[in-house]
Formats: C-alpha cells, structure tokens, sequence
C-alpha cells in the first residue's frame, strides 16, 4: 500500500510535459495553470503563414524566474477577472534562423495584408521586425496580452499581435482612449513586476534580471 501511495505522489506530480528541459528552464503550467497561451508559431496564424521550426507542441516554456513573475502577475489579474494570454516566451534559436531565411526571401508575401501591410518586406531588416538574434531565445522575453475571464475575449489594443508597423508602437496615438487605456495597463503591471518593454511593440516585454542574459538557446519546444 505504501508503494502504491507514493507511485501516485509522483504521477501526481509529474509534468504533463515528457521533455526534460535545459536547467534553469520549467514549463510555465506547471508553475501556474491558469495561465492562458495561444502559440502562434506552432500554427498557420503567423506572419509567415506556416508552423514555425522548433515548435512541436503547445506548450509554454520560460526561464524559472520568468515564470514564477509572470504568475505573480496573474494573481493581480484573477482577482479582476482578467488573465495573461501567452503568444510567445522561449523561442528556439532554429525559429529565429527560419525568420531569417523567410525574411530574405521577398516573394514569399503570403501573410503581407494581415500582418505587414505598409512595411515592405525588403525593409523588415532595417526595421528592425527581423534579426539574427532574439532576446526570447534567452528564454526571460514574453509576447502577451490580457483576456476577459468571462468572455474570453482579448482586451482591445488597438492592432493585433505581431503587427508589423508604427500601429504596434506602445504609445501610437491615432487609436481610442480605450485601447490606450488597455496597452498602458499592460505596461503598467508588466512594469511593476519586474519587466522591461519594447519600444517597438505594446506585447512585448523582457525580464529585467534575466537569468541568461547572453545566452541564446536552441532546444526545441516539445
């Protein structure tokens, strides 16, 4: 009986999640599960249009202080019936390397409507929309937003997640009060939990104290 009672102890406690991940690395579900997520990446909803290299399973993977921050937010949230949405955190270095390749090549447009409309591809370099290194492959940089617990609906921003253009700027002006209103939230208490914000877009944010701040990693997310 007591072997019985500690096998199910540890299936209990055992990760959903079979792969055994780069020290310092957890799954963010199992630090906290209410958590929500939308990987993009391991979809067609790209601005590449096709599942991205290195995302083979829908799951969040962060550096453990990442994590355990980003759960302090969301206890902040749930009390206001809101939530983090999670779109992207650790990125491997094989993604970063199959934007790139996307990038030089300029008929590939499939997406350019719906995610670049007034950017011209042979611009996304200089621009800054693409590089060959990504602060998400340290494993301490997050895309979110926030969700409505009740309706499940993405608080207005003004302009989707990984827009490419001035739109996606924190502080664009030429959107409402209230998507204004909603980007500076994010900020906000993003801010105060330790965060630092992109210029360039109102999702995106890295952790101040990152624990691998010149490492870039390139395990798979599985």
């Amino acid at each position: 009986m007591k072997i019985i009672i500690i096998l199910l102890f540890v299936l209990a406690n055992f990760s959903v999640n079979a792969q055994k991940l780069t020290t310092g690395f957890v799954y963010l579900s199992d630090v906290d599960k209410t958590i929500k997520s939308e990987l993009r990446y391991l979809t067609n909803n790209n601005f590449i249009g096709k599942p991205i290299d290195g995302y083979n399973k829908n799951c969040v993977i962060v550096s453990l202080e990442t994590a355990n921050a980003l759960k302090n937010i969301q206890q902040i949230l749930l009390k206001k019936n809101l939530s983090l949405k999670i779109f992207d955190t650790y990125r491997p270095q094989q993604a970063v390397d199959h934007f790139v390749r996307w990038a030089k090549n300029l008929s590939d447009t499939l997406m350019k409507k719906q995610y670049y409309p007034n950017v011209p591809k042979s611009q996304l370099f200089n621009q800054g929309y693409i590089a060959s290194k990504s602060g998400h492959t340290r494993g301490s940089t997050v895309d979110l937003t926030i969700v409505n617990i009740k309706t499940e609906e993405e608080l207005d921003m003004g302009n989707p997640y990984d827009f490419f253009g001035k739109e996606s700027h924190p502080f664009y002006n030429k959107i409402t009060t209230i998507q204004k209103r909603n980007r500076f939230f994010l900020r906000e208490i993003m801010l105060e939990n330790g965060f630092t914000p992109y210029d360039n877009e109102w999702w995106h944010f890295t952790l101040k104290n990152e624990p691998f701040p010149k490492t870039y990693f390139n395990f798979p997310i599985e």
